[in-house]
């Protein structure tokens, strides 16, 4: 896992540009604590940081192969789970190989399948190869999306990184924020491709980009299709154990320590029992992490998104599966501190406003790297196997916009009213959010004979997978890697998620219940309460503490009238939400609260410039 970034320019001699290329690559030195490279020559330069998971002396980059023709050279982030497989194949086909890495073997599969060397790897990744055999430069990224790539077009070439601030680090490339970018910040839809900041743009998912003298390609190599279910319900369960098993036992490869997150779900339990049984085999023990907050479980409080605590359910799996176990416990004051909320922001380089849940799973996350480098994640088997409430609430199904903007607005109301009329009344957010609905739903096939019902379910499955998750998979890569620890998520393996999208809905309920599919997988590993328990959202503080914190600092916010927030957030708001007695804030206001916090540091960091015309 590493950071990546780079710079090409077919007009300039980038060789005397090297120190602009580390200090691209110097902005993501928390995503690659163990090694650093850069690579210039005169249309291109490529800079590295790398954190060390597999061939700790060998996997040095940026790697480059001279043959004939010219030099390839490659930066490259993530994980290649069938790396074995694969070198195998091309070493049989004449590659010879000086590392273990499987950054080599993919560098060595471009030189003999060129870009279709995509379609060939399963994994997380996000790379960049220049061939100076045809001043080309290549990038792909992987089908769901899980490591961020992101470029920005110049006059002459381009600039990538791993994160935005490696490409703001290059004076070529603009910090302006336009309308569009405020509303793509709170629309919660993720628009493929959309980077919030202005001229910038995502490498898509499942997409392959190259940049040439001739300008810009793109060619997407995978894309959720619709296909007919034919397996029975005994022999789709068979086949998801069957999947879970395989996925799991690649994604345990490391020399490095693992652990797995746990939270006393379904689907974290399940991928703990399957990663400790098969650890077993070789006498290990699995260790597992668990988040919680003082007082919480003695104290807890059910409402209408969090039926249960986490944490009986944590440890009832942790003695099932005979785990290494450590709850990471954290109180008011760390999750309201202002330097962790500035973190997580440095970390996301956006203001996203999940506020306690951001700086819990950056804390969380912190205290993990202490014993930990890698980690597995339970994270996307809701959007896999339909676990949210959005996917049984009539209206959310009936809804023509996306299914979790019902729930949203159910349980956190409007957050446009924070904001002054001038910005509420340029954002128009009704209509982005319906071109952004109406865009997503029109690439989706129907199968012959599928009734309203289960189409209507497709929709929403396909929804969830190709934009809802995509705003958790960086969140969590985000706030993993701003402290030097990879996080694996078997749930995203495109194999299984092609399976299980296309089995029809009543499959995926059979037992009238959520993500029956998983549940009946691997029921086997499983405590009996875990079986039972209801699907419960990742976990948020009722500490009133907390929100006593936020208001301290929304007056102090507010104490300096000249805030560029203000430009942004409407003061008279700010000045409400500071004044509720603490006890009668509710979800709307602590919200927006942390929006407004959030948003200010932001501004204060990155200095954008905010175009609201």
């Amino acid at each position: 896992m590493c950071g990546i970034a780079g710079w090409i320019s077919f007009e300039r001699d980038l060789r005397v540009e090297q120190s602009t290329v580390d200090a691209m690559a110097e902005t993501m030195n928390c995503r690659g604590p163990d090694d650093r490279g850069t690579w210039v020559v005169e249309h291109a330069a490529l800079g590295h940081r790398r954190l060390a998971i597999i061939d700790l002396p060998g996997g040095h980059q940026p790697m480059s192969v001279d043959i004939p023709g010219g030099t390839v050279a490659m930066v490259y982030s993530g994980e290649v789970y069938n790396f074995g497989e694969l070198r195998e194949e091309l070493y049989g086909r004449g590659h010879r190989f000086a590392t273990d890495s499987d950054t080599e073997v993919v560098l060595h599969g471009y030189l003999e399948w060129g870009e279709a060397v995509a379609e060939r790897l399963n994994g997380m990744y996000a790379f960049a190869i220049w061939d100076s055999r045809t001043d080309t430069l290549v990038m792909i990224r992987d089908r769901m999306g899980i490591k961020p790539f992101y470029y920005y077009e110049t006059r002459d070439g381009v600039l990538f990184g791993s994160e935005p601030k490696a490409i703001l680090a290059n004076p070529i490339a603009e910090s302006t924020v336009t309308m569009d970018g405020i509303r793509e910040l709170f629309a919660f839809v993720k628009t493929p491709g959309h980077a919030v900041w202005d001229g910038m743009r995502e490498v898509e998912p499942g997409t392959v980009v190259t940049v040439s003298r001739t300008g810009l390609r793109t060619h997407r190599y995978w894309t959720l299709q619709t296909r007919p279910h034919t397996d029975d319900r005994d022999t789709s369960v068979a086949h998801v154990r069957e999947l879970l098993d395989d996925i799991v036992r690649r994604q345990l490869v490391a020399v490095v320590p693992r652990c797995t997150l746990l939270s006393g779900g379904l689907d974290s339990s399940a991928m703990t029992g399957i990663a400790a049984e098969q650890l077993a085999e070789v006498g290990e023990t699995v260790r597992t992490f668990a988040v919680d907050f003082v007082g919480q479980t003695e104290h807890f409080v059910a409402d209408e998104l969090r039926g249960t605590p986490d944490t009986p359910y944590v440890h009832d799996v942790a003695r099932r599966s005979r785990t290494a176990h450590q709850d990471i416990v954290l109180d008011s004051d760390a999750l309201a501190d202002p330097a962790v909320r500035a973190k997580v922001i440095r970390a996301r380089d956006i203001p996203m406003g999940l506020g306690d849940m951001d700086a819990s799973l950056y804390l969380l996350f912190k205290a993990i790297r202490q014993h930990s480098t890698v980690a597995l994640s339970g994270e996307s088997a809701d959007e896999v196997f339909g676990g949210y409430k959005q996917f049984f609430d009539p209206k959310a199904q009936q809804a023509n916009t996306f299914p979790w903007l019902v729930q949203v607005a159910e349980h956190f109301g409007d957050e446009s009213n924070i904001f002054t009329p001038e910005v509420t009344a340029g954002l128009n957010m009704d209509d982005y959010v319906q071109d952004s609905y109406d865009a997503a739903v029109s690439g989706i096939d129907r199968l012959d004979g599928e009734s309203d019902f289960e189409w209507r379910m497709r929709k929403i499955c396909h929804l969830h997978l190709t934009r809802f998750v995509r705003v958790l998979l960086d969140r969590k890569d985000r706030a993993s890697m701003a402290v030097g620890l990879e996080v694996r998520v078997p749930f995203c393996d495109h194999r299984l998620v092609e399976y299980v999208y296309n089995t029809p809905w009543s499959l995926k309920t059979f037992d009238g219940k959520e993500k029956s599919l998983l549940r009946a997988a691997t029921r086997d590993v499983l405590p009996q309460s875990v079986i039972d328990r209801v699907k419960s959202p990742y976990p948020s503080t009722q500490d009133p503490k907390y929100a006593v914190a936020l208001q301290q600092h929304g007056k102090d916010l507010l104490s300096d009238p000249s805030n560029p927030v203000f430009g942004l957030v409407s003061a008279d708001w700010l000045s409400r939400a500071v004044s509720v007695d603490t006890p009668q804030i509710n979800q709307v206001s602590r919200r927006g609260l942390e929006r407004t916090l959030d948003l200010a540091l932001w501004m204060d960091m990155y200095n954008p410039t905010i175009k609201l015309s």
